[in-house]
């Protein structure tokens, strides 16, 4: 029986969120406790990459930490952003997130309408002479750049944050006790066997999201309970619903 769930990322800011529904459904406790953070690299690590920003022309955003530590970056830097920079956001969210830092305009901002990344590459292949730079973490994969490659489109990939584990406090770790955990990168993985290097999954369910994840987890020897997304299940709270139903009714 399901009773406790621990979510490896941020609480939700709406209440509105599918978890709490889920929540409410099954009287099941959600703990939203992030396994890792995310921090910025220094000007003079930036720097170290070789990389001029004003050299590129359109920026590719695949999250909200990357747009903020690319405005920070360039703030550090004493960096101008031109007026007429092109944004390329996987998200229309992320995309409006940019208003944040610049004004937002329709003829400079594009995003996906399916959060996959593939999605965005039709839009960026209208502006092929952009010349694109991708800020990212030094956690990545080589997808997009694979991508990129393959339409001959001028990038630039660099590291603008990192990844760090979340460490536990001794009180967390003398309280760990859960029925499900849910993790969405494999740095989450990594950071549960730093944190609990003696960890027994016994009836424990685990949950990943995207493969990636699900790889580490079954490298790290964990037994999967539930991998979305899938073609019948695209979010994690929706293979978590199913998951619930078939279990607990």
């Amino acid at each position: 029986m399901i009773k406790k769930i621990l979510v490896s990322q941020p609480r939700p800011a709406s209440e509105k969120s599918p978890y709490f529904d889920i929540a409410s459904r099954f009287e099941v406790e959600l703990v939203f406790r992030p396994f890792i953070k995310v921090e910025a690299i220094t000007a003079k690590e930036f720097r170290a990459q070789k990389v001029s920003i004003l050299d590129y022309t359109a920026i590719v955003f695949t999250s909200r930490h990357a747009i903020d530590h690319f405005f920070n970056m360039a703030k550090a830097l004493r960096i101008t952003i031109p007026e007429d920079m092109k944004y390329f956001c996987v998200t229309e969210t992320i995309a409006l997130y940019i208003q944040k830092y610049v004004q937002y305009r329709k003829r400079k901002v594009f995003f996906g309408e399916t959060g996959r990344v593939d999605d965005l590459i039709p839009a960026m292949v209208k502006h092929k002479n952009e010349k694109y730079l991708v800020p990212m973490s030094d956690v990545h994969n080589d997808n997009l750049s694979n991508l990129l490659e393959s339409k001959k489109l001028t990038h630039k990939e660099c590291v603008m944050y990192k990844t760090v584990s979340n460490d536990f406090t001794p009180e967390e770790i003398k309280t760990f006790d859960y029925d499900m955990l849910i993790f969405f990168s494999p740095s989450g993985i990594e950071s549960l066997t730093k944190n609990f290097p003696d960890f027994k999954q016994g009836d424990i369910a685990i949950a990943t999201f995207g493969p990636a994840t699900a790889k580490a987890a079954k490298e790290a020897g964990l037994r999967l309970d539930i991998e979305a997304p899938s073609e019948k299940y695209p979010s994690m709270t929706g293979a978590l619903l199913h998951y619930l139903l078939e279990k607990q009714g």
